[in-house]
């Protein structure tokens, strides 16, 4: 929701959202497949279940990524907050259509077509629905059950193993964009004006309680935390692998992309989407050796690549910030 609501659509962002998306899907396929073959080699597992247990390793967690690029350029800062966002995305939807489909053929990916656009369907008549009531509300208390409805359409999306998490970000882009929408007649029926005010107030709340979540959850990930998962050495090796890997494939896509600058290639945190992931492993799909030590040392690893290799090229990103200030508007996107 948090990263929906900052995410910008209109031809400026064209290119930006390109790339990113690119950026965020190529990676995190090719890194999927080639740890599901070592899964499926080392493990002497099936193919999917080794993919099942990969894709949690492959997701970069925005709830990292997001606060961690405060330092750098304002268009590398937009570009970081496009790619973890639609990282944990596609991330999501990747591991439910996997670990959902007990047989990946034509059928389940022509099922999986007919859940997306049923839930956009469904999306656009919840928000719109849900839009009109967040307009229309003059009690003090106004947003808890926005908020409620919110999680009560997403529950009821995920029993029908429909991607819940599409509604999520209907919902979030609908309102974060709504400026784009002015020139359409029904949308003023909405009250635009009364509903920009309260959509600021419904991000900042928004922000806030996403604050809390996370805080409460390294608290607890930081308690659970034992040292002898993280000195595990019969899983570090995999641990390792995992991060040069990700940091070799995203390095090929960004000079592919043609997208040269430094900060790019470190953001690359795993996280608390791994962590949940990891946790809605059905149990006859798990692998010995990808345990917990193996998610805290990847996340571990990953987290300190990204802040060394931030540290390291701080200088360059803060000189290109100072060289483009005045020259570009920083977009509402780069606020976080």
């Amino acid at each position: 929701m948090e990263g929906s609501l900052e995410l910008e659509l209109n031809q400026s962002k064209k290119g930006v959202i390109k790339k990113s998306f690119l950026v965020a899907l190529l990676p995190l396929i090719a890194l999927a497949f080639l740890l599901a073959f070592a899964f499926n080699y080392f493990g002497d597992v099936s193919y999917k279940t080794g993919l099942v247990n990969a894709i949690p390793f492959c997701v970069i967690s925005s709830a990292i990524a997001i606060p961690s690029v405060r330092s750098v350029s304002a268009a590398d800062k937009e570009f970081i907050i496009y790619d973890s966002s639609l990282s944990d995305i596609l991330g999501v939807l990747f591991f439910n259509f996997v670990s959902l489909n007990e047989v990946i053929d034509t059928e389940s990916f022509v099922h999986f077509g007919f859940q997306i656009v049923l839930i956009v369907i469904i999306s656009f008549a919840a928000v719109l629905g849900l839009s009109f009531l967040l307009s229309r509300i003059s009690h003090h208390i106004s947003y808890t059950p926005i908020i409620l409805l919110v999680i009560l359409i997403y529950a009821i999306s995920k029993e029908f193993h429909l991607s819940s998490l599409i509604f999520i970000l209907v919902f979030g882009l609908f309102l974060g964009n709504l400026n784009q929408l002015k020139h359409f007649r029904w949308i003023e029926k909405f009250g635009l004006e009364k509903l920009d005010k309260e959509i600021a107030r419904f991000k900042d709340i928004t922000i806030e309680a996403t604050f809390l979540i996370r805080a409460l959850f390294f608290i607890l990930f930081g308690f659970l935390i034992q040292a002898d998962d993280v000195l595990n050495v019969s899983t570090l090796p995999w641990a390792v692998g995992i991060t040069v890997g990700t940091i070799l494939i995203r390095w090929g896509v960004l000079k592919y992309l043609r997208l040269s600058s430094p900060a790019l290639l470190w953001v690359v945190p795993r996280g608390l989407i791994t962590v949940l992931l990891f946790l809605s492993i059905a149990s006859s799909e798990s692998i010995s050796f990808v345990n917990k030590s193996l998610v805290l040392q990847t996340i571990l690893l990953s987290v300190l690549t990204m802040m060394i290799g931030l540290i390291a090229n701080k200088d360059g990103s803060v000189h290109k910030k100072d060289n483009h200030e005045g020259s570009s508007a920083i977009s509402k996107t780069a606020i976080l």
